[in-house]
């Protein structure tokens, strides 16, 4: 697992369009980093739709949100279309991305941990310990808050 205060790894990779991204092009912007185990689960769909319902407020903070899960593009982008969600959703079929940041688990599948990066690449942020997909979206909000210095 990665420490705030780490520099985030590069990612280099493909979202649900099927488009490159690579994340030192949101240098300059906060980054909250999600990783989830599997689209269409139970508890990821909460989480996601957690997201978009909240993307205003992180999007006004002046973050973008970044999904990551093993599952390929095709998959991605069928749950993004069903669940409405408009932030990016990055495929990581290989797993690089989620053994770089420390999240693979023992079945193959990313576990659900989020990191705010600051927009130097700065993990400011790790939250990893038995993340509730429900409440997830309250922590990550008020971390935000706290980090950038903004009023309650």
């Amino acid at each position: 697992m990665l420490n705030p205060g780490d520099a985030a790894p590069e990612i280099d990779g493909f979202d649900q369009a099927g488009k490159p991204f690579r994340l030192t092009d949101l240098r300059g912007r906060w980054v909250v980093l999600y990783f989830y185990p599997k689209d269409e689960t139970v508890g990821c769909t909460i989480e996601a739709c957690a997201f978009r319902d909240n993307l205003w407020e992180i999007e006004a903070a002046g973050a973008e949100v970044i999904g990551v899960s093993t599952q390929d593009e095709t998959s991605h982008r069928s749950f993004a279309s069903r669940h409405g969600l408009s932030f990016l959703l990055i495929a990581d079929p290989d797993k690089r991305i989620s053994k770089a940041y420390g999240t693979l688990g023992l079945l193959g599948l990313s576990r659900r941990v989020t990191y705010l990066i600051d927009p130097s690449g700065i993990i400011r942020d790790a939250y990893r310990s038995e993340v509730n997909p429900k409440s997830h979206i309250e922590h990550v909000k008020e971390r935000m808050k706290s980090l950038r210095g903004a009023p309650d």
